[in-house]
């Protein structure tokens, strides 16, 4: 498909670019495609290998979709300073744009209680969804946009030094044992329950390093004192210092690479993938101008949170199964294997969301809080 010119006038052509990558990924994970190409191989093989990276990992580890939260955050964050920006310049008053930002948080807060609700089919009170989480990073990186690249390092580093010493004195001789931990204690006290998988809801501390991260970024793309190949040369550094301090964390034994609990170790590596991941796009769509390639993507990134609610909402139930009536009902009398059509539905539903988002664009239709 084409590129649209006007989609990218006055637009980070990178930003859109991975926030629409990111989005349509899981939006994908809904419409169940990954499961069903899991299906297709054998436990063992290669295929089987290759897709299990489409899930995430049981506790010490990382796999590439242990990523996508993370770059869901630190997307985010690279984009509050150009949406400040934007405020600012059509003279909305910073306690406005205060108002605003609170105002977005709470409606972010509330999607993601709510959605548990909706997971559960009762009212429940539970703070384990990425909304939740967001809701909690995007208010910490607004008061701290406009300090100086040294204090939001810092107070960065003090998120994920506070997360350490919280894990370590809760237990000191197992501090990161599945559903033992300091985590999982806060949980019962705010919620009186722990989540099964191993999730917590005190993740919100140390990822809120990736939106105050990706905003550092934003803030450098945004400049004017660095040339674009000295920006990337910055961000790859930065990057692969990231991935060196992160996963140099597990390998010596200090701290695992938990996401599940979202450890210093796991929040530096998956934050160093993050930032090579922007240097990569900025580096190909905004330097070298390859970018006819990104509609695609980018229309699915210009509604991400409600793409995301009705992914959520409508995408794993309802619409997987009203696509199955139809898809089994004309390809099953072929003979396909179950695991054909599996996937041919999971196909069939990613690409009616994926139109949803088509429609809107088309239309203007772009949904804010």
């Amino acid at each position: 498909m084409a590129s649209n010119p006007k989609l990218h006038q006055q637009r980070l052509g990178s930003l859109d670019a991975y926030r629409g990558i990111t989005m349509f990924l899981l939006i994908a994970e809904s419409a169940l495609i990954y499961r069903a190409l899991l299906d297709l191989f054998a436990e063992g093989s290669f295929g089987h290998s290759f897709f299990l990276q489409f899930t995430h990992h049981p506790w010490n580890g990382l796999r590439f979709w242990d990523l996508i939260q993370p770059f869901f955050m630190f997307i985010v964050g690279v984009a509050m300073p150009f949406s400040l920006n934007k405020r600012l310049a059509q003279e909305e008053s910073r306690s406005g744009v205060t108002r605003h930002i609170i105002w977005r948080s709470l409606i972010l807060f509330l999607f993601g209680t709510g959605l548990h609700c909706v997971y559960a089919e009762a009212l429940v009170f539970e703070l384990w969804n990425v909304l939740t989480q967001l809701s909690f990073t995007i208010l910490l990186t607004y008061f701290l946009i406009r300090k100086p690249l040294s204090v939001q390092l810092a107070i960065s580093l003090g998120l994920l030094v506070l997360t350490e010493i919280m894990y370590r004195l809760y237990d000191p001789a197992a501090p990161f044992v599945k559903g033992e931990n300091f985590g999982s204690f806060t949980d019962l006290l705010l919620m009186g329950k722990i989540n099964g998988g191993g999730w917590v809801a005190i993740n919100c501390v140390p990822t809120a390093a990736h939106t105050l991260w990706g905003a550092m970024c934003g803030n450098i793309l945004l400049s004017s004192r660095f040339r674009p190949a000295d920006k990337i040369r910055y961000f790859v550094l930065v990057g692969l210092a990231g991935l060196m301090l992160g996963y140099g964390l597990d390998w010596t034994g200090i701290t695992p690479v938990i996401k599940r609990i979202s450890t210093s170790a796991f929040v530096f590596a998956s934050g160093g993938w993050a930032i090579l991941a922007l240097a990569l796009f900025f580096w190909l769509i905004d330097v070298k101008k390859v970018k006819g390639w990104t509609f695609f993507f980018i229309i699915v990134g210009m509604n991400p949170i409600f793409i995301y609610l009705f992914a959520q909402i409508l995408g794993h139930d309802w619409l997987t199964d009203f696509v199955r009536i139809f898809n089994y009902g004309t390809l099953g009398v072929l003979g396909l294997p179950e695991n054909i059509l599996e996937l041919f539905n999971a196909v069939f539903t990613l690409g009616i969301m994926w139109y949803l988002c088509y429609f809107l664009y088309q239309r203007k239709i772009f949904f804010k809080i």
